[in-house]
């Protein structure tokens, strides 16, 4: 049985000398690494980035107007990549020539995210105030109390655009009905992640 083992043992040793060298620039597996496809596009990816830094600078800042303003442009910012991950054009020239703030059209993109929608726009004008200078446009608690909203809204965004992809939609038949086929690929899709 003895003897069994020293070839093993040599072979072990063999395919360790006969390895990958050591290289200066590091591992094998460093050299050509696999991207990752993340679920939102680069723009909107970027939106949050900037939205995740315009939170931190709000949470630095001396003056609750500045805090307010500052935080409420985060949250735009967060509305704004849902947007670029989730928008379609308007289908008519009349709809497209209408100017629409972003918190009317995310409850259209995202149902989901229609209260946080609700929230936001209802303190655009204490932002415009508080952008304006105005004394006391908000107080601390105003800006405390958006930081926190603001972080948690762009907590749900990522996880949403990120970690979570949205799935295409069934097509409808001219008739309005969902193709029998169209649902099964949905299905098949969401059990597969």
């Amino acid at each position: 049985m003895a003897g069994h083992k020293a070839p093993i043992a040599a072979a072990a040793r063999r395919r360790a000398a006969t390895g990958p060298a050591p290289s200066p620039t590091g591992p094998a597996s460093d050299v050509h690494p696999v991207l990752r496809r993340a679920g939102a596009p680069p723009a909107a990816l970027d939106l949050l980035a900037q939205a995740r830094a315009g939170l931190d600078e709000a949470s630095v800042l001396e003056t609750s107007n500045e805090r307010y303003a500052t935080a409420h442009l985060a949250a735009l910012r967060t509305a704004a990549a849902v947007l670029a991950a989730r928008g379609r054009p308007e289908s008519t020239p009349k709809r497209r020539a209408k100017i629409r703030s972003a918190w009317e059209v995310l409850p259209e993109i995202a149902p989901e995210l229609t209260e946080w929608s609700a929230l936001f726009a209802s303190g655009a004008t204490k932002r415009a105030r508080a952008e304006a200078g105005i004394r006391d446009a908000a107080t601390v608690r105003d800006a405390d109390d958006l930081l926190r909203d603001v972080a948690m809204f762009l907590r749900l965004v990522e996880r949403l655009l990120v970690l979570q992809p949205v799935l295409p939609q069934p097509r409808q038949e001219d008739d309005g009905r969902v193709s029998g086929r169209e649902v099964r690929d949905a299905r098949e899709v969401q059990d597969a992640g």
